[in-house]
């Protein structure tokens, strides 16, 4: 992973949250942290006639306001800042690629149901080449969420993307991971002999998923021996699963696959809803 947090700064109060978010983070892993704000995005507070020159102006107080303000809570944090002069969708995608992780702020569920649905943040998501975190502003509960809880991630059939990314936080908190993996009763016309015959050898299709999860996690506990790791395997939708669970989480994880049926990039439906209702920051991270 790279040492560079990147943290996309907007003038919100979503905005203000990701960025105190990221610097806490890149704290707690020994990172640097990068303030970005792409300016040809035209602050909502500023009059529809504003010139350019004006909104770089008002883009370069801005990083400064936030380097100031991250820099005195955390005196020893090497901070950079810059104006990336383009459209905010392809400049966070393009910075995706270089940092550790890009950190966004988000309005989540509530009276900004549809907030992200065709929002920057869930354009840069379906682009996205890293992990991204989607951090609330701490009236919709970022703080009450609390950093000191446990690392939740979901565990899917291609988890080693996210189960890589889980222990990571984890460690870097001193926090247990909990890693929940969701199943249903699969359609007849999926489940041939030899998906039965497997069935019946581990004792059943809950016992199945047991030994599924076990089996994915077993290469990261072997990666992080100190990693306390509790194991939930429960029947019901992903999502219903992973927001039920999410009550003492300080942060979620979970996973994206690169593109849909169509080759068009995509989030998936568990992300979508874990993104809007979970209270905890949630990381998207793209599978390979």
């Amino acid at each position: 992973m790279s040492g560079v947090i990147t943290v996309g700064v907007d003038g919100s109060e979503h905005g203000s949250a990701a960025a105190d978010w990221a610097a806490a983070e890149a704290v707690r892993r020994g990172m640097e942290l990068r303030l970005v704000h792409a300016w040809a995005q035209q602050p909502l507070d500023l009059p529809v006639t504003v010139d350019t020159e004006a909104q770089q102006r008002w883009a370069g107080g801005l990083l400064r306001e936030t380097r100031a303000r991250v820099t005195a809570r955390h005196p020893g944090l090497p901070v950079t800042a810059r104006l990336l002069p383009s459209d905010p969708v392809p400049a966070l995608v393009a910075e995706s690629a270089e940092a550790g992780m890009l950190v966004l702020g988000s309005r989540g569920h509530g009276a900004f149901v549809g907030y992200l649905i065709g929002s920057i943040a869930l354009h840069v998501l379906r682009q996205a080449k890293g992990p991204v975190v989607l951090v609330r502003s701490p009236e919709q509960g970022q703080e009450q969420a609390g950093e000191a809880g446990e690392v939740l991630a979901g565990v899917g059939e291609e988890p080693d993307a996210v189960l890589g990314f889980a222990f990571e936080a984890a460690a870097a908190r001193g926090a247990g991971l909990r890693a929940v993996r969701a199943w249903s009763l699969p359609p007849v016309v999926d489940w041939g002999p030899g998906s039965m015959r497997l069935a019946d050898e581990t004792g059943g299709l809950a016992a199945l998923e047991r030994k599924r999860l076990d089996d994915a996690l077993e290469p990261w506990r072997a990666r992080h021996p100190q990693a306390e790791v509790a194991e939930q395997v429960e029947m019901g939708s992903a999502a219903q699963v992973l927001l039920s669970s999410c009550g003492s989480a300080a942060l979620m994880v979970v996973g994206r696959h690169a593109s849909g049926p169509h080759g068009l990039p995509r989030i998936g439906h568990v992300a979508h809803a874990v993104l809007h209702h979970a209270p905890c920051p949630v990381v998207v991270v793209p599978h390979p």
